[in-house]
């Protein structure tokens, strides 16, 4: 069904939650994973930029961080994901990198305020989905640790190779 998925990630628990539908759904389909996180280059990072010189370094520092441990997560699931970290207004990024490696569906989380902001309406107060050109997921479903970890198992023990 899908070949390539872009998992938006910035290691909130709406970005868990995309992240757990997202390692679910590339297992099922055999998809390939890439996943982005998009620092925003909004007024406020530059803001905290003149008042603490370096802020945009620690900044970006923590999303490589954040994104590395998403990276050996999905690793451990037996997914190889191509991570890429990036600057700019998400919506756009996102629809960028979309267009740049054929994704045929973009999976991303969703918090009520902040997060409807940075994924759906970025500093152009464009829409994500006006950026994509391919399926585009909310995800919303959270999942408990051993729901996740049972699907996980089922699929894995589904694949050819572990029989």
């Amino acid at each position: 069904m899908y070949r390539k998925i872009i998992l938006a990630y910035d290691g909130s628990l709406e970005g868990a939650i995309a992240l757990r539908e997202g390692a679910i759904l590339a297992r099922r389909s055999g998809a390939e994973v890439f996943l982005l996180s998009v620092v925003p280059h909004g007024g406020g990072l530059q803001v905290a930029e003149g008042v603490h010189g370096g802020a945009v370094a620690m900044e970006l520092d923590r999303s490589r961080e954040v994104l590395q441990r998403a990276v050996r997560r999905l690793t451990d699931l037996g997914i190889k994901p191509e991570a890429k970290l990036a600057v700019g207004d998400p919506a756009r990024v996102i629809g960028e990198v979309a267009k740049e490696i054929g994704a045929d569906l973009v999976i991303v989380g969703h918090r009520k305020r902040n997060m409807l902001e940075r994924w759906w309406s970025g500093d152009s107060g464009a829409y994500i989905s006006d950026h994509v050109t391919c399926s585009l997921l909310i995800a919303r479903n959270a999942i408990s640790d051993e729901a996740f970890e049972a699907a996980i198992a089922k699929l894995r023990a589904a694949e050819p190779s572990a029989a």
